[in-house]
């Protein structure tokens, strides 16, 4: 009897019930569980090789550097008082408007999510977007979301903006101005696209008036330690983009830099800062990694290198928005990073035209605005709201996702494709 198509249907459920649970989270418990669980029970079932377990985890060594990274600067601009300061600060910008507060989180997300990574979004701007709404006194939810989807909306302007575009594209990254032209304007539909749509969805929240007079704190040598390493380490990436290097290790590096720096001028324990960080999330995407793995070795991932060769080579702009769609549907299924993995062992393996892979990329950085599971920074961004005291179902995330990230994403395709044939 051949049980092989047990194991796979074994495999698929396994991974369905993981991911099920990362995005429910019944009995409210934690996410990371739910994925270590899956992970776990295919390799106690032999579901996958202990040794496809351990190569899947060292997958993402580089992530999880980076992650460690962001969330010790994290914590540091925390504890030193910079997201009080900022949030002071935007709020008296805002001038009273909580539109003209939902205008400048939103610049500022843009910002920060190209030159820091959308997972530098969830992790260090939805803390200080928290403490600025809760100083002018606004209903804080518009001002959170835009921290969750900006951070995917703009995740495809520079190849740093989104770990899953070093995944895409691997060894095959195009160089710096190559990409800018490539991606320039479907990043500008998305980023605009996004706020139009977020911003109709909360029009109601943003109708009425915010506190106008706060006062600014003073902000302390560590605080502008904090802000100094946060700047520090948007340059270090810049640089170690355009030179091809893993992100994981200099991130790494500047944030315990920044910490050495903040722990030496006060002369403090390091155990305060570490933990605060929330370690939860490494194990996470160590889980993800390995339920991708097992997904893979189904065999899913030749006949996905067959179809997508064989309709590209027929029509390559057809197959181009086609999968770009796809992939933005299977990040909500799957998560963006692990689906990032597949879309680029697809495009390697199909010898894919640049625009299909471009096309894929978007739907992998843009997808995962429809619900909560479908990227890293969209998960991050809800330990960051839960630590807050903060929660946004599952559902709720839906209904603004299905509002938002559809039209965006056709017109972030439709511009690639249509940049593409000129």
């Amino acid at each position: 009897m051949n049980i092989a198509p047990l194991n796979d249907l074994a495999t698929w459920s396994i991974a369905a019930l993981s991911v099920l649970g990362l995005l429910v989270r019944p009995w409210r418990i934690p996410e990371a569980l739910w994925v270590v669980l899956g992970a776990t029970a295919l390799a106690l079932f032999s579901l996958i090789p202990r040794s496809a377990v351990l190569a899947a985890i060292l997958k993402g060594t580089d992530v999880y550097l980076f992650l460690t990274g962001m969330m010790l600067l994290a914590e540091l601009a925390r504890e030193e008082g910079l997201f009080d300061w900022l949030a002071a600060y935007a709020t008296r910008k805002a001038k009273g408007s909580a539109q003209r507060l939902f205008m400048l989180v939103y610049g500022v997300g843009i910002l920060v999510t190209v030159f820091l990574s959308n997972d530098a979004t969830a992790v260090v701007l939805t803390p200080a977007v928290y403490a600025a709404a809760r100083q002018a006194r606004a209903h804080p939810l518009p001002y959170l979301f835009v921290c969750a989807f900006i951070a995917n909306a703009a995740s495809f302007v520079l190849p740093i903006s989104n770990p899953a575009n070093l995944v895409v594209y691997g060894a095959h990254m195009p160089p710096l101005l190559n990409w800018l032209r490539q991606f320039g304007i479907a990043s500008a539909f998305s980023i605009v696209a996004t706020f139009l749509l977020l911003r109709f969805t909360q029009r109601g929240a943003l109708a009425g008036t915010i506190e106008r007079h706060v006062q600014l704190p003073r902000l302390g040598l560590g605080g502008g330690l904090a802000a100094a390493g946060i700047v520090m380490t948007a340059v270090v990436l810049l640089i170690a983009s355009s030179l091809d290097r893993q992100l994981g290790l200099p991130t790494l590096l500047c944030g315990a830099g920044t910490a050495v720096a903040i722990i030496v001028w006060r002369r403090s324990a390091p155990w305060p800062i570490l933990k605060g960080i929330s370690w939860s999330v490494l194990p996470l995407v160590a889980g993800l990694f390995v339920l991708v793995q097992a997904v893979e070795n189904t065999g899913v991932l030749r006949l996905l290198i067959q179809e997508v060769a064989s309709s590209a080579h027929s029509s390559p702009e057809r197959t181009a928005l086609a999968a770009g769609g796809i992939a933005a549907f299977l990040c909500n299924a799957v998560n963006n990073l692990p689906l990032g993995l597949m879309a680029g062992a697809v495009a390697n393996g199909a010898h894919l035209v640049p625009r299909v892979t471009g096309a894929l990329l978007i739907g992998v950085d843009l997808g995962p605005n429809l619900s909560v599971t479908g990227s890293l920074a969209t998960i991050l961004w809800l330990l960051a709201l839960r630590r807050e005291g903060q929660d946004v179902s599952a559902w709720k995330f839906l209904l603004v996702g299905s509002i938002v990230m559809p039209p965006a994403l056709l017109a972030a395709l439709a511009s690639f494709v249509w940049l593409a044939l000129r």
